[in-house]
């Protein structure tokens, strides 16, 4: 029998081939103890069987919207399903997951995939779960995602999706982190961006979220700009997928971080990059619970990153340039 699946801890950077690169980043982290919602992965041979079942090679081939349309229609093999299952219940009984997508070829150096394919939250139940890895699946074939490989000049490839299933963090604040100035490229500093709730606010474009520059160096917040986060995303009461809620005013004017929590931030983002030897891009979520505990939920190279150019040297000197680093927290 074919292992589709196997639980994050038992993955590393050798399995991106065959798991994806969200999945196989979160197996590094977890060897690095940097703290992971624990979860599982499944792996691309389960999405290329799920393919060849339903007699979808030339379907997928084209490559057009209407292909998604045909994955979501299509059964999950019963191997695969009843492996999912397993693993699932391995997690606790009848617990909320986020199920995401973990292309070959995700969260490189080259190309990040960063909204392109999807993510579900606070998913309950094996069937649920189920659907939603066929989602991943179909994901692949959406607008954006099939443009963005066009760009990168893959659109005649047939691409390659696993999917990584973690346990929900019920955040009180979630948030993205790179580790250095995105837009400068000076390496020396952090840029936290954090807003209440779970991310969905900040990715839908509802809120626009605090940002914060930190040095590594001495942890001196160089720059703070607190925004009103009047949106938040909360687990829904009915225990399935997330509920858009108001933020009473006062808390929404209030700066959803505070000067310890950046300084574990910062900690758990200098050891993220120590691991992987490059500059980070890492999403993190801070739990509503007592403890407050910290969790990456996910971590990628940042890609276009600027480079100052290097000193004038003798006349066979070269100068190094790149182009700017077009997302993250504004310019100083």
């Amino acid at each position: 029998m074919t292992d589709y699946t196997r639980p994050l801890q038992q993955l590393s950077v050798s399995d991106e081939p065959s798991f994806g690169g969200k999945s196989s980043n979160l197996g590094e982290l977890l060897a690095a103890e940097i703290p992971v919602p624990p979860g599982f992965a499944i792996s691309t041979a389960a999405y290329e069987a799920f393919v060849a079942q339903n007699g979808l090679h030339e379907t997928v081939a084209a490559a057009s919207p209407a292909t998604a349309d045909a994955l979501r229609a299509a059964p999950i093999p019963d191997e695969i399903t009843t492996q999912v299952a397993e693993q699932y219940a391995r997690l606790g009984d009848d617990v909320p997951v986020a199920v995401r997508s973990s292309a070959v070829g995700e969260d490189s150096a080259e190309a990040t995939f960063a909204g392109q394919q999807e993510t579900y939250l606070w998913v309950r139940g094996a069937d649920s779960v189920c659907e939603a890895v066929r989602d991943c699946w179909a994901s692949l074939y959406g607008p954006t995602a099939i443009s963005y490989r066009a760009g990168l000049g893959g659109a005649n490839d047939t691409p390659a999706m696993g999917v990584t299933v973690q346990l929900m963090v019920d955040a009180e604040v979630s948030g993205v982190m790179f580790t250095c100035n995105p837009v400068s490229g000076d390496p020396s500093m952090v840029a936290i961006n954090a807003s209440w709730g779970l991310g969905l606010a900040v990715v839908g474009g509802e809120v626009t979220p605090d940002d914060y520059l930190v040095s590594k160096v001495t942890g001196e917040v160089v720059r703070e700009h607190v925004h009103a986060k009047d949106i938040e995303y909360v687990p829904d009461p009915s225990g399935t997928g997330a509920a858009r809620v108001e933020v009473p005013p006062d808390r929404a004017q209030r700066a959803c971080l505070d000067r310890e929590a950046l300084a574990h931030l910062v900690e758990i983002g200098k050891r993220v990059e120590r691991h992987f030897g490059s500059r980070q891009d890492v999403e993190w979520a801070l739990a509503r619970d007592g403890d407050k505990a910290l969790f990456v939920v996910q971590a990628r190279p940042v890609t276009g990153l600027a480079k100052k150019p290097d000193k004038p040297k003798p006349a066979s000197a070269m100068s190094l340039i790149m182009s700017t680093f077009g997302a993250g927290p504004p310019k100083d």
